[in-house]
């Protein structure tokens, strides 16, 4: 069994961004981020002081905007178009959730496609389905398909079996393997038996956010496990999807809650931004 461990591979990543990001630099271009956060959300402010503390540790440009709870749907909107015409913006995110009264729809289909380093507009999941390069891909899945590949495990041929049909996390994920010429399960709350369903599973990924609803009996001997859930116990722990201490004898490599999938995600999105800002860089180039 071996513990794959987030922070090194988010660490080893960081380190040839941060190298990259010095070579655009050299050439005039600095990769820029812009995050939005709307209301005072703890979760979320933790979450983009992170990203904006990340950026700066690579050398990346950032914009953080802390905008009142109470703006307008059409404020908002209004203020996401200053960074869609920014030229100093590579990518922009906004924390979700949001408040009630804006459509977050509207808000993520605002936000120029080459723009959207989340992965959320309908454009880049149309594009990712399709199997097209230029798609940004959403920073978790893409978090997961990288550390499976860190394994050195063969992913063609494989079961893969996803846990968990969220938008954000479990149909793409399922896409990625898809695209990699695994065989991609997906399980939810109205599958039956979903023991049965687990144990054919070469790679387990747990993406529902249920404590410990993946147990030991559920998991083949010498499966990947990637447990994305992070649930708080009653003694204010964080813990899995997945029964770590049961599951990790039979595992063969198997992510930790936290330190597993969580860094990887704004590593990724530390991805999307160079990305785009190498993909953007060459349009000017051409035109």
């Amino acid at each position: 069994m071996a513990v794959l461990d987030g922070k090194q591979i988010a660490r080893e990543i960081r380190e040839q961004l941060a190298k990259e990001i010095q070579d655009l630099k050299q050439e005039g271009t600095t990769p820029g981020l812009a995050v939005i956060l709307v209301g005072d959300h703890p979760a979320s402010r933790s979450y983009v002081l992170a990203k904006e503390r990340t950026c700066k540790e690579l050398g990346m440009h950032s914009v953080l905007s802390e905008l009142p709870e109470s703006i307008s749907e059409e404020e908002l909107l209004e203020y996401i178009q200053t960074f869609n015409n920014d030229e100093q913006i590579d990518g922009i995110l906004v924390q979700l959730p949001l408040p009630s009264h804006i459509n977050e729809s509207k808000v993520i289909e605002t936000i120029l496609p080459e723009k959207d380093v989340d992965g959320f507009h309908p454009i880049n999941i149309g594009r990712m389905h399709a199997g097209d390069d230029h798609a940004f891909i959403p920073c978790t899945p893409l978090g997961i398909l990288e550390m499976v590949k860190q394994t050195g495990e063969e992913i063609s041929g494989k079961h893969v079996v996803v846990v968990g049909r969220s938008n954000l996390v479990g149909k793409p994920a399922g896409q990625l393997f898809l695209q990699e010429n695994a065989t991609v399960t997906f399980c939810h709350s109205r599958t039956k038996n979903l023991r049965e369903q687990t144990l054919q599973a070469d790679i387990l990924i747990a993406a529902v956010g249920k404590p410990n609803l993946i147990t030991e009996d559920m998991v083949k001997a010498g499966a990947v496990v990637i447990d994305v859930g992070v649930n708080r116990k009653e003694n204010g722990k964080l813990c899995g999807d997945v029964d770590y201490e049961a599951v990790k004898p039979k595992a063969k490599h198997i992510t930790p809650v936290p330190g597993g999938v969580g860094p990887m995600t704004i590593t990724m999105l530390m991805n999307n931004t160079v990305l785009a800002s190498k993909w953007r860089k060459k349009l000017k180039e051409v035109l």
